[in-house]
């Protein structure tokens, strides 16, 4: 059901803007949230060297003040000076050894409970990418961090202190990393949102609009989508919503015309039926005339009005566009042939038919319905050839029969000018036309979904500048048929 005149334009405008339930917010959404999960699988890795930068700052710090031990005289240090130096380095003891022998080179105090070891060698295993966090989740204990040195000869060189002031330090750059990763996050969104939304969603958003202005209005004049001329899958999606939107015109327009169509037809043949009525009780006194050309074309006459009669009584009945079921039975072909070419006016005419079908050869089909197929497809062939321009000489229609697989195969071909190739795909559709100014596009749509009623097909063979070949195929040939007659003109 369609929006309410007020409800569109309110949710298009929201769909223009940011809109919470729209692709363009969810897309920024997912953007910022990807590129904070990558932020967040930095922090580890950024956490862990921090930490070991920070413990070797304090190694380096306590390798210098243990320094002034050695340059002291008789490599003796005050209390005081000791605490400074301590104080300075942010340590509790400081410790190196060389050639495998502890020496202990400045000490404030003794540990109560062994502190937990940190070892900053090359070869040994180090900080592990979550060191940082178990040391923010600790309770400010000691710990041990050993570490070579860089300004004096040793194994290595080691310190014992409090934690703390480490946590602080982490917790701090924790922090300042979250803030980044947040920032960036938010700009790396916004800078792939705006990209994205200039290329992918503000085209799919004319595409929808377009459908939606489609749906409303096919006629209407802006549902039309405007080509951007991309190569690319958005390109090919407004090519084929386009073409899509093309074929819905023609078939709205068919069907539009075929309901006006039938309206008419319901109309006018209530008043042909009452015509031909009239027609029938002339040609019944007619048949009193003693006039031997009167009583020759009486019988054909009579056929014809009895046909007519019964279609328009079956458009009555039905109402619609649908054919009644057809009755096969085994019909000559030879027979139906003659009545078809006199209704399709080809003995009148300048074109010559070549019957290659004996006297005897028998086709099963409903008489009538088979009747409206010949002329169909002979009245075509007539006129092709009649409205060839560059025609010098007489035309020519071949119409042969053989059995193929079971089924009746009836040629029927003309040496006209062709299909024209622009119509060729649609030649079966009701309205598609022949190419010609006169032709309502109808007969060749009848005389296939007459040949399809009976199970079989009507199909286009062959066509070009020499001319043109059309197949009818009918089920159920007859087992055994005489022995054809030769071509007859």
């Amino acid at each position: 059901m369609a929006d309410p005149p007020t409800e569109a334009p309110e949710r298009n405008r929201r769909r223009r803007l940011f809109w919470p339930g729209g692709l363009s917010a969810r897309l920024l959404v997912l953007t910022v949230v990807f590129a904070a999960l990558g932020g967040a699988v930095a922090i580890p890795p950024a956490m862990a060297a921090y930490e070991k930068q920070w413990l070797l700052d304090r190694v380096r710090a306590a390798e210098l003040a243990s320094l002034a031990a050695d340059v002291a005289p008789d490599r003796v240090v005050s209390e005081q000076l000791k605490s400074q130096l301590l104080a300075g380095a942010g340590v509790e003891i400081v410790a190196v050894s060389n050639d495998g022998v502890r020496r202990l080179v400045f000490a404030n105090s003794r540990p109560s409970k062994p502190p937990y070891l940190v070892d900053l060698r090359p070869r040994a295993a180090g900080l592990g990418l979550f060191a940082p966090f178990q040391t923010l989740m600790g309770s400010g204990e000691r710990m041990r961090v050993v570490a070579e040195p860089r300004f004096r000869p040793a194994d290595f060189i080691e310190f014992v202190a409090t934690d703390t002031e480490l946590k602080r330090a982490l917790a701090a750059y924790l922090w300042r990393l979250v803030a980044i990763v947040a920032g960036v996050s938010a700009l790396a969104g916004l800078i792939v949102y705006l990209a994205l939304n200039l290329f992918l969603v503000r085209p799919m958003q004319r595409i929808t609009f377009a459908m939606e202005r489609f749906r409303a209005d096919p006629d209407d004049p802006a549902a039309k989508i405007q080509l951007s001329g991309r190569r690319d899958e958005i390109g090919r999606a407004e090519i084929e919503l386009d073409l899509m939107q093309a074929d819905l015109r023609t078939a709205l327009n068919s069907r539009a015309r075929l309901a006006a169509l039938g309206e008419a037809v319901a109309k006018i043949n209530h008043d042909l039926k009452n015509m031909l009525t009239s027609a029938q009780l002339a040609s019944e006194r007619l048949a009193a005339s003693k006039d031997p050309k009167v009583s020759q074309a009486l019988p054909r006459l009579e056929r014809a009005l009895d046909r007519a009669v019964k279609l328009a009584a079956d458009v009555l009945v039905y109402g619609k566009t649908q054919e009644a079921a057809p009755e096969p039975q085994v019909v000559k072909l030879a027979d139906a042939l003659a009545e078809a070419s006199a209704e399709a006016r080809i003995p009148d005419s300048g074109v010559k038919l070549a019957s290659k079908v004996a006297a005897a050869d028998q086709v099963t089909a409903d008489p009538d319905q088979l009747h409206r197929i010949l002329v169909n497809l002979l009245r075509n062939a007539r006129q092709a050839i009649e409205h060839e321009a560059a025609r010098s000489g007489p035309g020519r229609i071949e119409v042969s029969l053989e059995t193929v697989g079971g089924s009746s195969l009836i040629r029927i071909s003309d040496d006209g000018p062709g299909v024209p190739e622009r119509i060729r795909e649609r030649l079966f559709q009701p309205f598609a036309g022949s190419g010609r100014p006169d032709s309502t596009g109808l007969g060749l749509a009848i005389a296939r979904e007459l040949a399809q009623g009976h199970g079989g097909d009507l199909t286009l063979s062959v066509t070009g500048d020499q001319g043109t070949v059309f197949e009818l195929r009918l089920p159920d040939a007859p087992k055994a048929r005489p022995r054809r007659g030769k071509a007859t003109a």
